[in-house]
């Protein structure tokens, strides 16, 4: 299969209230600013998938982001054009196409050799300073909608409840404020704490591979190369050396924090804030500061009450 070009691949992209969702500009820089963009209020991805079909059906590879709204539509629109999906890409290339398994340990290139649809995962590229979201298509009528009235409607999923997000659990990848624990923990109640501490603050807990080899935290929790690839608003690092592997995955974050004793340690040089100090201790003090009860064997003897030393 020769080279594709932008023509043959085109980015499709749910956008609500125009705003670009996570990794919307991301998909449309992949396919050199070829896209299609749908700005909609209620989501009705069957729908949605049939009316889109018939505007992008002549381009041989179709991104979406991995977003919620693209993770929906992109197995329905795949079914409604034939064409198989592939999906968690990190690259889309020239009859290939690399996707993330097993939580990003793993990444597998496919050859392809005929049209397909894939989602592309937020953080797994850069786009170009300018990009902006293109003005929104005008749908066409939805060709499996009922054609006169009485007929029954076609089916399609539906909205029951809509939940407040919830930071602790939040998927790392749509998080705006994490807090993440790298090697300088040493106890597995210190991420208990973390937990607490990050979900008093409304911030979303992350950590580095050494934490969740110990098996302290799931995979989906582990930031870098091998883990989620995030892109924060704020980025708060206790006991983070900032090994190429984790800050990789870090995105173009607005503020880091770097607590760390080292102070002159990567994450150091690339924090706003550089904070040269005991993390664990750090961690302990928030925890007073915010009411949260504290493991008395977590205290250095000489700190009974979380005073920081550094």
């Amino acid at each position: 299969m020769s080279a594709m070009t932008g023509a043959e691949m085109i980015a499709v992209v749910v956008s609500r209230g125009g705003e670009a969702p996570v990794g919307g500009l991301e998909a449309i820089a992949e396919c050199a600013g070829n896209a299609v963009v749908v700005d909609i209020d209620a989501f009705h991805p069957a729908s949605l998938a049939r009316r889109i079909a018939g505007l992008v059906a002549d381009h041989e590879v179709i991104i979406l982001p991995a977003s919620p709204d693209g993770r929906d539509l992109a197995p329905r629109l795949a079914s409604e054009l034939g064409r198989p999906l592939l999906a968690g890409a990190v690259l889309v290339g020239s009859g290939t196409a690399t996707v993330a398994r097993r939580g990003g340990l793993i990444l597998e290139r496919h050859a392809v050799t005929g049209p397909f649809v894939a989602t592309l995962q937020p953080g797994v590229r850069g786009v170009p300073v300018g990009l902006e979201l293109p003005d929104p298509v005008s749908l066409p009528p939805d060709p499996g909608a009922p054609s006169k009235a009485g007929d029954r409607t076609a089916p399609d999923a539906e909205v029951l409840e809509v939940s407040a997000p919830d930071a602790s659990d939040l998927d790392l990848t749509e998080a705006t404020r994490i807090l993440s624990i790298g090697a300088g923990f040493t106890d597995p109640r210190h991420v208990q704490l973390a937990a607490e501490v990050a979900d008093a603050l409304g911030m979303s807990l992350g950590a580095t591979r050494v934490i969740t080899d110990r098996g302290w935290l799931p995979f989906e929790r582990q930031i870098g190369t091998t883990g989620a690839m995030v892109d924060p608003e704020i980025y708060v690092a206790l006991a983070i050396s900032g090994a190429v592997q984790h800050v990789s995955g870090l995105g173009d974050p607005d503020r880091i924090v770097s607590v760390n004793t080292d102070g002159s340690c990567p994450m150091a040089a690339l924090a706003d804030i550089n904070i040269v100090c005991d993390a664990p201790s750090v961690l302990i003090a928030l925890a007073d500061r915010l009411d949260i009860e504290v493991a008395p064997e977590l205290r250095s003897p000489s700190d009974p009450k979380g005073t920081v030393h550094g």
